[in-house]
């Protein structure tokens, strides 16, 4: 079985560390900057010189920055776009929401979930249904919810842009699934967005998706666009509609605005 190497390995470690910072930070000016010279970014992270040309020269052999020619500025490449290729959105909108559920939940005792949209549904990334004693739901993590049959879904398309939610909307008539058609009557979805909008947040009370349970919810919108979806969920002969909005709306609508997001 090894042992972890102290003495003269810890501080080696800690170098290559510190130079893998370096070097991120190197890239992250020259992103910035979108065409940068040496000296320049020497001064703008206050390096030693040498320590920025051989950061520098690393990663043009590692093909994620190449320097012009022309007027020996360092720019990112393609390869170095790439990296962004893999974020994921319900991830960051993830991490930044669990605490403010967590504590949202300790309030109001219910489950509260955060969802995000993908293809056509919105995808529970979070939940509070496992920590809940009120929960009778478990496994809901990557759980598929209808637009039109859920709050989330119907939060989701009052808020988002007119020509997204055209395009979720002529999405959902293609699939043409059995449950849905009745929600896709043109003047029914219309007074269903209109009074979400008007409102602030979206409500299923009438058995729709689960006969069980009842649910508001409330988007978090960050200059137009939609992140995501906090609901709360609760079994509906416990609570009536009219109390639950009375209840929880405004504590839902303060922790969507609270929740950092960047743009």
């Amino acid at each position: 079985m090894s042992k972890e190497r102290t003495g003269p390995g810890a501080p080696r470690q800690s170098e290559g560390v510190r130079a893998f910072k370096r070097g991120l930070d190197v890239l992250r000016e020259v992103n910035r900057s979108g065409g940068i010279r040496a000296g320049d970014v020497a001064r703008a992270l206050d390096l030693p010189r040498p320590t920025v040309y051989r950061l520098l020269e690393t990663l043009e052999e590692l093909g994620y920055i190449a320097r012009s020619a022309s007027d020996d500025r360092f720019r990112v490449t393609r390869r170095a776009l790439s990296l962004g290729d893999g974020y994921d959105p319900g991830v960051v909108i993830c991490q930044a929401a669990a605490p403010y559920l967590a504590e949202l939940s300790k309030t109001l005792v219910w489950p509260v979930d955060l969802s995000t949209y993908e293809n056509a549904a919105m995808v529970v990334q979070e939940t509070t249904h496992s920590r809940s004693p009120l929960s009778i739901d478990r496994g809901m993590i990557g759980k598929r919810l209808p637009m039109l049959r859920t709050s989330a879904g119907r939060a989701y398309l009052a808020a988002c842009p007119a020509r997204e939610r055209d395009l979720i909307v002529n999405h959902l008539r293609r699939i043409d699934e059995a449950d849905d058609r009745p929600f896709l009557d043109a003047a029914r979805l219309d007074r269903m967005i209109a009074e979400t909008q008007a409102r602030g947040y979206a409500i299923r009370s009438e058995g729709e998706y689960n006969p069980k349970t009842a649910s508001i919810a409330v988007p978090i919108v960050r200059d137009g666009a939609v992140f995501g979806c906090i609901s709360i969920i609760w079994i509906r002969s416990a609570l009536g509609i009219d109390e639950a909005i009375a209840q929880f709306a405004v504590q839902l609508q303060e922790t969507a605005s609270a929740i950092p997001v960047e743009v």
